[in-house]
């Protein structure tokens, strides 16, 4: 196969998920990102949203709304969102001057160390870039980052998850924990 048939791709789409399936990842979704809001207004009200965070949106698509794949389980969802975040404070503190290079090591370094942990989770690579190009409230917590909003959001989320997704009797999450 040449280089440009393989962009053709192999297979098919899968089907459209059944009404019911969409109406769960809905609600899973919305009380997730709702509870890590509602923390945030009555925990840090005059702060930059410190709370929540954009990965978290797509972390909701994972563990919601694709709750068998491996990437939206709970050492995925946890591991990497809390070594992202890690990485993500170390780039900015340590290239800082050079917001390019710490935006592309954080990211580049926060996927490699997901791979090696098995703990590959997509917007964990958000993670560590929000730490490099957020804001300066988000600098100012440097290793409180990973604590607050990164592992206190995920873990909340992490709860709805599992309170939600089994409420159905066609749905069980988590496949797996380690």
């Amino acid at each position: 196969m040449t280089y440009f048939q393989k962009m053709k791709g192999i297979t098919k789409s899968p089907p459209r998920p059944r009404l019911s399936e969409i109406c769960w990842s809905w609600f899973g979704a919305f009380l997730g990102i709702a509870a890590v809001a509602l923390l945030h207004y009555n925990f840090f009200p005059e702060s930059d949203f410190i709370m929540i965070i954009g990965s978290f949106g797509a972390s909701a698509v994972l563990i919601y709304g694709a709750i068998k794949s491996p990437l939206a389980q709970p050492r995925n969802l946890l591991g990497g969102h809390i070594l992202s975040a890690i990485i993500g404070v170390f780039c900015y503190q340590t290239f800082h001057g050079e917001m390019w290079l710490a935006a592309a090591f954080a990211v580049a370094t926060a996927i490699a160390v997901m791979h090696a942990t098995c703990t590959l989770h997509p917007p964990g690579g958000a993670t560590a870039l929000i730490a490099v190009i957020g804001s300066d409230n988000i600098h100012a917590l440097g290793y409180f980052y990973v604590l607050v909003p990164v592992a206190s959001g995920a873990v909340v989320m992490l709860i709805i998850a599992l309170l939600v997704n089994n409420i159905s009797r066609i749905r069980q999450y988590p496949e797996f924990w380690f």
